[in-house]
Order: C-alpha cells, then sequence, then structure tokens
C-alpha cells in the first residue's frame, strides 16, 4: 500500500471530508486505515484518533467493526491513552472473540498500566480458547504463552513460570525465547539438571536457545561463549538498513586543548552493583581532559540516590528508554561522542542495536558484561591481566585493553553498623562458610563441593543468599541428600545494601562458585575484611573473582583445581589461625590494594581512551575477529551435550583442535587466529 505522507498537512478539507464520509457510511475501512495511517505519519495523532471514532460511532453495524477499534487502540497508545486503548480493544474482542492480537495488546497493555494480573488473565483467555490448532492459532497461543510466562518470571513465580514456557516450548521447540526464559528459571530455581528433554524437545534445541549470560552460568568454555554471542548478536540486532549506519569520522583532539567527549550507555545507572561501581569512577573523571555523557536506557527511577549521585557527576545526562535505536544513535552522533561506552553487554534491558548503527567513531565493551560481545562494531575490551591474559585474547573478538582492576568499587558507599552473629541468624561457635552469589550461577557440582567441605568440618554452616522458600527448601533437601543436615543450610533475608554490606563480616570464609563466579559481591566481601576463596577458570566469568581476589592482595585464595578449592576450604576451617593471617593481611591493605585505587584506576582508563582516540585518528582502530565463529559454535554446541566442568586449558584446547581437524579432513576449514592456525593445518 503506498501512504502519502503530506495527505493531511496538505489537504486539511480531506480530513473533513472523510469525516463527513464516515457519518455518511461512506468511507471504506481501507480508506479510513490509509487517512489514518497519513494523519499518524504526520505526526497528528489526535486527529486519526477523532476520524476512528467517528467511523465507529457511525459504522456500528459494519461487520469489520473489530479491526476498526483494532487500530483505533493503537493510536490510542501512540497518545499514551492507556485506558481509552484498553476500552478500543476490550470492544474489539467483545465482537471477535479469537482475534488473537487484540487479545495480545490487551495483555501488553494491562502490563504496561502496571495491571500484571489481568494481563495474565488476558492471555489464559486466548490458551484456554485456542485448543483447535490452526498456524493463525498457534502463532497467537505461543506469543500468549510466552507473555505468561514472561511476566510470571518477572515478578518472581518461577515455578508457574517453568510450566507455562514448556507448554511455550513444547509448541514451537525449534524457536528460542520461550526456551531462553525457561532456562533461566530452572538455574534461578536450582533445578538441576538444568536441560531436561521430552518427546518433542532435544536437548540440542534446548542448548541451542541459551543466550550469552546464562550460558556463562552453565559452562566455562569461552570460544564456544564468544560463537555464542556471535550467534546471539545476529539474531539480537538483525539487519541494519545501510542507509541508517552512521559512522562518523575520528575527530582531530589529540594535541589540542578539546576535551574528549565519552559516552556511557546502561540501563544500571542507578541502585544497581553497575551503578554502584561506576559512581565514583564518573565522579574522579578529569573534567579538563574529558567531558562525560550518560545515556540512561533503563526503568524509570525516583528517588534513586545512585542515580541522583550519578546525573550530578556527569556532564550531561539523556534518559533514552523511550527513544527508538535508531533515534537513541542519532542522539549520540549529534553529541559528538568520540569514544561510546557500552555498559550493557546483553544483560537486562541493554540497547545493543543502537551500537550496530555505530553512532560514534570508537565502540567499547566495559563493566556491565563479563565476555566478549563478539560483534561487529565493538573494538575494545577493557579488562585486566587477571580476567585477560595475553594468552587468553584469542577468546576475544574486540581489542583488549587493560586497566589494574576491572571491578570499580565505591568507597562512599554507606555501612550500617555490623551485626552480633545472633542478630544475623547464625550461630556464635560455629565455622561459617558463605556464599551471597545469586541461585542461578550454584551448579550441582559447585553445591556437591560444599557439602564435601561441610561434612568433613563438623558444625560447621553454609551461610546463604536466600531465594524463594521453594528454592532454599530444595537445597536443603539436597544437603540431606548428600548427606548433610538441612539445618546446616541457613538463608540469608534481602535487606538494603548498608545492611547487608554490614552482615558480610561476620562470615568466616566465603566460598565462590563456579563457573560464573562472584563479581561485585567478592569486591564487597573483601571490602569488608572477609577472605574469598574461588576457583580460576578460562573464561570472563570465571577469572573475575580471581582479579579481585588478587587485586585486593590476597592472591592465595585462588585455586586451580576443584581439589584444591576443597581442600583449601577444608583447611582453612581446620586452622582458624591461618585464615586469620588472611584477615590480617586484608585490612592492613584495605586502604592501599589496587581494588581500591580508584583515582589510579580512572587515570589508566583515561589513559586507555586517549589511546584508542589516536589509534582512530591514525586510522588503526581495530576490526572485531569474527572468522570461523560459525565453526567454533557448532564444535562448541556438540562439547555442551556432554559438559565437562572442568579441564586444564592445554586439554581444552587440543579438544577443539581435533573437532576442527575431523571437520576440515571432511571440508577444508580456513585458518584463524585461534585454535585453527596455519601450523595446525597439514594441508595449508
Amino acid at each position: 500500500m503506498v501512504m502519502h505522507n503530506t495527505f493531511a498537512a496538505t489537504h486539511p478539507s480531506m480530513l473533513a471530508s472523510a469525516l463527513e464520509r464516515s457519518r455518511q457510511q461512506q468511507l471504506s475501512l481501507l480508506e479510513l486505515f490509509q487517512i489514518a495511517e497519513e494523519l499518524n505519519a504526520s505526526n497528528q495523532k489526535a486527529a486519526a484518533a477523532k476520524l476512528y471514532s467517528t467511523w465507529i460511532a457511525f459504522n456500528d453495524n459494519s461487520p469489520v467493526l473489530h479491526l476498526a477499534y483494532f487500530n483505533y487502540s493503537v493510536t490510542l497508545r501512540g497518545l499514551d491513552d492507556m485506558p481509552g486503548a484498553i476500552n478500543a480493544l476490550q470492544a474489539s474482542l467483545k465482537i471477535a472473540p479469537q482475534m488473537g492480537q487484540a487479545r495480545i495488546n490487551l495483555g501488553r497493555t494491562f502490563e504496561d498500566s502496571g495491571m500484571n494480573a489481568q494481563a495474565v488473565q488476558q492471555w489464559q483467555q486466548y490458551v484456554a480458547a485456542t485448543q483447535e490448532i490452526t498456524p493463525e492459532k498457534i502463532s497467537y497461543r505461543l506469543m500468549a504463552l510466552q507473555h505468561i510466562g514472561r511476566v510470571m518470571e518477572s515478578v518472581g513465580l518461577l515455578e508457574d513460570a517453568e510450566t507455562i514456557l514448556w507448554q511455550a516450548i513444547e509448541l514451537r521447540p525449534e524457536r528460542t525465547e520461550a526456551a531462553q526464559h525457561w532456562l533461566s528459571t530452572r538455574q534461578h530455581q536450582c533445578k538441576w539438571p538444568i536441560i531436561t528433554t521430552s518427546e518433542y524437545v532435544t536437548g540440542r534445541q534446548l542448548l541451542e536457545a541459551f543466550s550469552p549470560l546464562p550460558l556463562a552460568c552453565y559452562t566455562d568454555d569461552p570460544i564456544f561463549q564468544m560463537a555464542k554471542a556471535y550467534r546471539y548478536n545476529q539474531h539480537l540486532v538483525g539487519r541494519i538498513n545501510a542507509r541508517d549506519i552512521l559512522r562518523p569520522a575520528p575527530r582531530k583532539k589529540t594535541g589540542t586543548a578539546e576535551r574528549l567527549r565519552i559516552g556511557y550507555v546502561s540501563s544500571d545507572l542507578r541502585d544497581h552493583a553497575v551503578g554502584f561501581a561506576l559512581s565514583e569512577v564518573l565522579e574522579l573523571h578529569d573534567k579538563k581532559k574529558v567531558e562525560i555523557f550518560a545515556y540512561y536506557c533503563g526503568e524509570p527511577r525516583t528517588d534513586d540516590a545512585t542515580q541522583t549521585r550519578i546525573r550530578a557527576a556527569v556532564d550531561h545526562w539523556h534518559d533514552i528508554a523511550t527513544f527508538s535505536d535508531l533515534d537513541a544513535a542519532k542522539q549520540i552522533l549529534a553529541d559528538e561522542i568520540d569514544i561510546l561506552v557500552d555498559v550493557n553487554g546483553y544483560t537486562k534491558h541493554a540497547r545493543t542495536k543502537i551500537f550496530a548503527y555505530r553512532p560514534a567513531p570508537v565502540i567499547v565493551n566495559f563493566c556491565g558484561y563479563p565476555g566478549t560481545m563478539a560483534s561487529p562494531v565493538h573494538q575494545y575490551i577493557i579488562a585486566d591481566e587477571q580476567i585477560i591474559p595475553p594468552e587468553n585474547e584469542l577468546y576475544y573478538t574486540e581489542k583488549v585493553l587493560r586497566i589494574p582492576c576491572n571491578q570499580p568499587v565505591d568507597r562512599k558507599r554507606t555501612i550500617a553498623p555490623k551485626p552480633t552473629r545472633q542478630a544475623a541468624g547464625l550461630p556464635e561457635d560455629a565455622f561459617v562458610f558463605a556464599c551471597f552469589n545469586g541461585s542461578q550461577k550454584t551448579t550441582a557440582a559447585c553445591f556437591s563441593r560444599w557439602m564435601v567441605i561441610l561434612a568433613a568440618v563438623p558444625g560447621s554452616v553454609l551461610w546463604l543468599l536466600g531465594a524463594s522458600e521453594p528454592v532454599n527448601e530444595r537445597l536443603r533437601q539436597l544437603a540431606v541428600d548428600h548427606g548433610v543436615e538441612p539445618d546446616r543450610l541457613i538463608f540469608a533475608p534481602k535487606v538494603p545494601n548498608a545492611f547487608h554490606l554490614a552482615r558480610i563480616g561476620v562470615a568466616d570464609l566465603f566460598l565462590d562458585t563456579f563457573p560464573y563466579g562472584a563479581h561485585s559481591t567478592a569486591a564487597d566481601a573483601v571490602t569488608m575484611g572477609l577472605p574469598v576463596l574461588t576457583l580460576r577458570g578460562k573464561g570472563f566469568a570465571s577469572r573475575f573473582c580471581g582479579s579481585i581476589v588478587s587485586a585486593a592482595g590476597i592472591p592465595e585464595m585462588i585455586c586451580e583445581t576443584p581439589d584444591a578449592y576443597v581442600g583449601k576450604a577444608i583447611a582453612y576451617a581446620r586452622d582458624p589461625k591461618s585464615l586469620q593471617a588472611v584477615r590480617e593481611s586484608l585490612q592492613a591493605q584495605r586502604e592501599t590494594c589496587a581494588l581500591r585505587d580508584i583515582p589510579a584506576l580512572v587515570r589508566r582508563l583515561e589513559e586507555l581512551y586517549w589511546q584508542m582516540q589516536g589509534e582512530g585518528e591514525r586510522g588503526e582502530i581495530p576490526v572485531p575477529r569474527l572468522d570461523n565463529l560459525d565453526i567454533y559454535y557448532e564444535v562448541g554446541v556438540d562439547f555442551l551435550a556432554d559438559p565437562l566442568e572442568f579441564e586444564t586449558d592445554a586439554s581444552y584446547r587440543e579438544r577443539y583442535r581435533e573437532a576442527i581437524a575431523q571437520r576440515h579432513a571432511y571440508a577444508p576449514i580456513a585458518h584463524d587466529t585461534r585454535f585453527w592456525t596455519d601450523i595446525d593445518q597439514p594441508n595449508a
């Protein structure tokens, strides 16, 4: 259909004619849609709404009245008239109860109005009414099930969400959306094994559905993590129209008096671990050298102390949550940003597509996401020597640059008075192991190690961050299955951050998770004087905690094998003096260690920004290395069907080389700079 967007502006008399023809029942539905679309396109939504309401009022016997009501609701939503949109959709459904898109939209409108129960009710009605299978009904039934599961997951009804999402998976197992959420709900509930199959759903289909962040909780396989991120980015971003790619050239800044313009894009510039981490960094930026822009894409906040503080620290604040991806990119372009920092990666509320429009000459992956973006536009990643040693750079498509420690901390955070053990719900005389990581990071193998440790230290307890009561009870029963009394697991209720920080220090030893270890949680622990024992792996998420422990000055707490982790935990519990020495070392270095030297971190960060700028001006901006990632994905997903929890670097790399060599023998594979180099190929 050809739309003439100048219609309403250049022919106002034709609008009056359309209104009159509506009154006379002479305007067809097709003409109604075309004229209303032209009005909406020329930003005359109120006029479009008037035309719809007039047509509906005078054409109440039309057999297509429900379609007019539906489009009327879309226009009313564009005017932020949520009650009006709800009324229009209800009217449409009264005429055509099986109109799937109207039922879906009504649920979404209720959800956006803060009425989750009504939203779920609408989708459940459609699910119940679509037992008879047709292609259209399958599509809308799938959509309804996904929406129900997503909302239930967001409000913590994980068991119900899992059940609903499984229905969606069995309906269309090749679609990944429902399975992504289903896998996450099982991880958060500690339901092991995470992968279960049925007659209709294969393990391969579920493995394909992992999104990058939950995958890091499932396996320590950095080459597959990179390949998954590459596939995920392609699906998430889709095809970008070439005419919309902005690609500004680097501006000459080196050697001039001009400041470098740095833009931070994040949904977490608020009371959030990322917001806490960046607050002091943003305050300490040298405003004589850099000009700071913050682009907030998260949910609206009121009375948020961290966000208020960040807004005061930056030079410019833009709330882009309601902007389209392209409009947000154009705002960044208009601000003439030199270095654009992605502080979300593939996390909740991320706006990855903004970066795909290339609104700045340099795009950086930093602080928000534990891994490579594996995108064609992220040119740099900022980490540290512990997380990405030189020999591990092959697991990242970006050029690696390093700061002293990748975990900024906020030295100004409020800390409540330290409670007694009794007040914290702990026994006074027991040895207290603790882990305050989210439940999704706990794997079956990790939990088994903890139970071995508890069994070897009589009277000790494990203090965990409480999840929902069904999850807590599941873990108690699993403890019993391991021969450990259930009351030796103690669950800490959620409390405000200042009180949580205060209580951390009453534990004796923090036991990290694997393969996704503690990040800001580890920084909080060592800040409060609690030693953290961690198992170091190969990927970003499994090495992050080791970085924090090392930066805090206690590298002896890093273990290289699972057996060493178990043995060291038991040894510290049996020899409290050795652990006290670690505590004293932590305390002695607290204000001088790299972890808390935020001024040095910010100085180095700015040096890196200027290095990137210089490389841009010289035409040396790195090009992300994306070669052979489809091959690595196929090999990795095969390995994931029977995953190894832990293996040495040498064994890991050789396993991939052998698998690629087998594929190469069947069909030649071009060499790359990772595991399949030209040296590896006998016929290259």
